[in-house]
């Protein structure tokens, strides 16, 4: 029988946690209390303790459940979500209510979440930013598409950026003349910075006087939400 790995707990933000512990002038005791009472989760004070000094993390279960005790969101107890996942425990949506609502059959959808690849289509994806709240640049790292977007940018920036408006365009829902300043800035940022090292038409990935060059090209998409300034 195959055995599947248990997902990672999620980020866990463990100051958050003893803050509003603490502001409703709670114990760990009655926080663990809370969690055996109500939800029938045998957390003991020591585990509590654990969670807030960062010596532990709650997984998805008990997360949701301690920001029941806390009276609080799961998102209020997580770090910066990136995943799908994590942002749907962030909104407290069971897998199946959050595929109800995007058109999805739950396990197709598990499976998208599991492998860090979406594969809905325009309508689907629409919705999936919908529901979970996600802006262009949360929705393309949540749906694993950060790295299709590098490389596309980093032959936008090297060659001509008027071919890869399109491309650019299906993986990032932007208003159009704002996606064509954008791509245009970008190559002319990357193209003065070799001109500057004397490196303009070098191969980048191998000639040193093209450090600049690669330096920026390492960080093309840090570069493109900046010029796009979303």
């Amino acid at each position: 029988m195959r055995v599947h790995p248990s997902p990672p707990s999620p980020p866990f933000n463990a100051l958050a946690a003893r803050r509003l512990r603490e502001a409703l002038g709670m114990a760990p005791g009655h926080v663990a209390y809370g969690l055996r009472a109500q939800y029938g989760l045998p957390v003991s004070p020591e585990t509590v303790v654990a969670w807030e000094r960062g010596q532990a993390a709650p997984d998805a279960r008990e997360l949701t459940a301690l920001a029941g005790v806390l009276w609080c969101s799961p998102g209020e107890l997580l770090a910066a979500a990136s995943t799908l996942r994590e942002h749907r425990i962030a909104r407290a949506l069971a897998p199946e209510d959050l595929a109800r609502r995007i058109g999805l059959d739950v396990k197709a959808y598990l499976r998208m979440e599991e492998s860090g690849r979406w594969r809905g289509n325009e309508r689907q994806t629409a919705a999936l930013a919908d529901v979970l709240s996600l802006g262009p640049r949360e929705l393309l790292t949540a749906t694993g598409r950060d790295h299709d977007l590098a490389e596309v940018l980093r032959s936008a920036a090297t060659t001509r950026w008027q071919a890869y408006v399109r491309p650019v365009a299906k993986l990032v829902p932007l208003d159009r003349h704002r996606l064509e300043d954008t791509l245009q800035q970008l190559h002319a940022e990357y193209q003065s910075r070799m001109v500057a090292t004397g490196s303009w038409g070098a191969d980048v990935t191998g000639d040193s006087g093209g450090e600049a060059g690669r330096v920026y090209l390492d960080r093309i998409i840090d570069h493109f939400w900046d010029l796009a300034r979303v």
